[in-house]
């Protein structure tokens, strides 16, 4: 009806007006109401599990699906993925199987999706699909503490997954008792590069490349690519032989965080954009084909990029906070001193109150790099070492238990 768009108009720019912060808990308090809560009492067994949230998406929780999907796989866990997330118009899917069977009825659902949008995640699919399963949330978070929009949704679960010990410290007060450490298993489910050789990025063949990977979707400020050119430039200048590769997530939607790229590499010619959107076999093939991976976050609540790049035997050089430290140190990688600041991001995503996070050392960062630039063997080794500590580190040992807690007991192939 004509009348009733105008009519809105005036709510939704009242709605925009309300900071980002107030929005999403208002957001997480409607969906979380309106979707189906679980039975009161979680099965004492199940039979399979359903990997349900971004499995689809480019995404680093989208990743985490994938991830738990091939890894139930090889440990012969029956599993039935599941799209129930929000895409962005114009992003690049995952190809995702069509489950061939219908989910048991006593099968768990994990959703990887965050507590603000889970209601929304759970409004996606059949309403009746909770009945009778335990809910298991998957969730990441960056931060000391989370915020507000992340409480609603603790009625919609019976417990939650956390990739690392950072961030169940965080989620710990919210859920008490709730809450269980499962890193991902990529050492039962590791990266497949795609078969590209650096010509098919517009890259050369003979220079060292450096290679900063990050989604724009997935905060700026916390990312910091800011701080990896900086750092870049200091310890390379213009040399044409050291190539720095930006390979930007979701850059169409980001216009002014794409100019504050630009203006950072000021023209460089050592600095190379990459802003198409890749499929993950893709982008593990540009992590292989690079020399150094560098990430100067400022906080991860896991630190896909760096574990993955370990994964491909990769010399990593990253910031010495959050989750990053519980796999990488200075025997498998080059951590990076920081001092600690508060956390102000100005999107209102990675905020909460009373929370910290690093300004890595771009000095330090910037050594680490010519010393690596300069000695092949060493990055070589360092990249060994990086792949054996990956290999235990995220042997799977942490999802293994999980599932034999909820009585879903895995059978590891002969």
């Amino acid at each position: 009806m004509p009348g009733s768009s105008a009519a809105f108009k005036p709510l939704h720019r009242l709605w925009r007006r309300l900071p980002p912060g107030s929005r999403r808990l208002w957001l997480a308090r409607l969906s979380s109401a309106l979707a189906p809560a679980p039975d009161r009492a979680a099965p004492r067994t199940c039979d399979g599990i359903i990997v349900a949230g971004e499995i689809a998406r480019a995404s680093g929780l989208g990743e985490s699906a994938r991830i738990m999907s091939r890894a139930l796989e090889a440990l012969q866990v029956r599993a039935w993925p599941m799209q129930a997330a929000l895409t962005v118009p114009g992003e690049t899917l995952e190809p995702i199987a069509a489950p061939t069977t219908t989910p048991s009825a006593t099968a768990a659902l994990v959703l990887h999706v965050n507590a603000p949008v889970l209601g929304s995640a759970l409004l996606r699919l059949p309403r009746g699909l909770p009945r009778g399963r335990r809910m298991i949330g998957y969730w990441a978070w960056e931060l000391q503490a989370v915020p507000p929009s992340w409480r609603p949704a603790g009625r919609l679960v019976h417990e939650v997954w956390v990739p690392s010990r950072f961030t169940a410290q965080a989620i710990e007060p919210l859920l008490p008792g709730r809450v269980r450490v499962v890193p991902h298993a990529l050492a039962l489910a590791p990266p497949c590069p795609a078969r590209m050789d650096r010509a098919a990025f517009g890259l050369p063949e003979q220079a060292v490349l450096v290679l900063v990977s990050f989604s724009l979707a997935s905060a700026f400020e916390r990312k910091n690519p800011l701080a990896a050119i900086a750092a870049f430039r200091k310890a390379f200048g213009k040399r044409c032989d050291r190539i720095l590769v930006l390979k930007v997530g979701h850059a169409a939607h980001y216009a002014q965080d794409m100019q504050r790229l630009r203006e950072a590499a000021d023209g460089a010619p050592n600095i190379h954009l990459e802003t198409r959107m890749l499929t993950a076999a893709e982008t593990h093939a540009l992590t292989r084909l690079s020399d150094i991976v560098l990430s100067l976050h400022r906080s991860e609540g896991f630190g896909l990029v760096p574990a993955e790049a370990m994964m491909l035997g990769r010399a990593v050089v990253a910031t010495d906070w959050s989750a990053t430290t519980e796999f990488l140190d200075a025997q498998c990688g080059m951590p990076i001193g920081y001092r600690l600041v508060p956390a102000r991001d100005p999107r209102g995503i990675s905020e909460a109150e009373g929370a910290v996070w690093a300004e890595a050392d771009t000095d330090q960062a910037a050594r680490a790099l010519a010393v690596l630039a300069d000695a092949p063997e060493r990055r070589a080794a360092l990249g060994d070492a990086a792949q054996r500590a990956a290999a235990t580190r995220f042997g799977g040992d942490g999802l293994r238990q999980a599932l034999t807690a909820i009585g879903c007991s895995p059978r590891t192939p002969a």
